[in-house]
């Protein structure tokens, strides 16, 4: 008799792992893409998310900048089924400015601010059907004197997405911010939404074409940022993906073009 059950016991437990993964929601990072998704993350679990790199380019008739980021990792750990913590560093940031009438350059380096905040899901937090959440985070001046933005700042977003069918989605993410000032002493409102379209290619793959309006209402000069962003995604595993994407400025007031690299992993 012992030596029937044994093997059954072994069986079992090397299931269980299995089992477990296979009640957890589906994978469902915050990157790539412009949009923040409503979906929040299993309780108890931790999911990190990060940048490998991130390279953006700004250029007009007197300036040209160019900006590296390297590790901007985001950490989300789910509270409870509907609510999770959310946090983000940038481990390096180089930014590299030329003036493109005299010819000089300046360069500056260094670590990024950190951003804490918590989601919480309104309506459907594994993401399906129509979806809500509300996302409120503060951004604390801890990041290297040359690349921080030199002031608290804090936002509120509004995530949703609606499932048109299995494989499509509509997203988009309405926000509204204090943002900080140019010249790191102050804060103003800005305000706008990102929105696109997510298609599920297969099992693994997955494509977002999404857009970006942002009115910054800065006491130096008020502007409206536009965006377009395509982004691609691979899922080889069930906990974890990786990503790689573009977006294109639209407008004079928009970086001219960012393009990067990253990688998603749920513990």
């Amino acid at each position: 008799m012992i030596a029937r059950i044994a093997p059954l016991t072994l069986l079992g437990i090397a299931l269980l792992p299995t089992a477990v993964r296979a009640q957890l929601r589906d994978l469902c990072p915050e990157r790539p893409g412009l949009d923040t998704p409503p979906c929040i993350l299993d309780k108890g679990h931790v999911q990190i998310e990060m940048g490998l790199a991130d390279w953006t380019r700004d250029r007009d008739a007197a300036q040209s900048t160019t900006t590296l980021s390297l590790g901007d990792t985001e950490w989300r750990y789910g509270l409870d089924g509907n609510t999770e913590l959310r946090a983000n560093w940038t481990a390096f940031i180089r930014q590299s400015e030329h003036d493109r009438i005299s010819g000089d350059r300046n360069h500056a380096s260094g670590t990024g601010d950190l951003s804490v905040g918590v989601k919480h899901a309104l309506f459907h937090p594994d993401g399906s059907g129509f979806s809500l959440a509300i996302a409120p985070g503060i951004t604390l001046p801890t990041g290297s004197h040359d690349v921080s933005d030199g002031t608290w700042s804090a936002s509120l977003l509004i995530p949703a997405s609606y499932a048109l069918t299995e494989d499509i989605s509509l997203i988009a993410t309405p926000e509204i911010d204090a943002a900080p000032d140019g010249d790191g002493h102050g804060r103003h409102l800005a305000y706008g939404s990102a929105a696109g379209l997510s298609v599920d290619l297969d099992k693994q793959v997955n494509v977002s074409v999404e857009m970006q309006a942002i009115h910054d209402r800065d006491p130096a000069g008020p502007s409206t940022q536009a965006l377009t962003s395509l982004s691609l995604s691979f899922q080889p595993g069930a906990s974890w993906m990786l990503d790689a994407g573009a977006n294109f400025g639209l407008n004079h007031a928009s970086p001219d073009a960012e393009a990067y690299i990253g990688v998603s992993r749920r513990f």
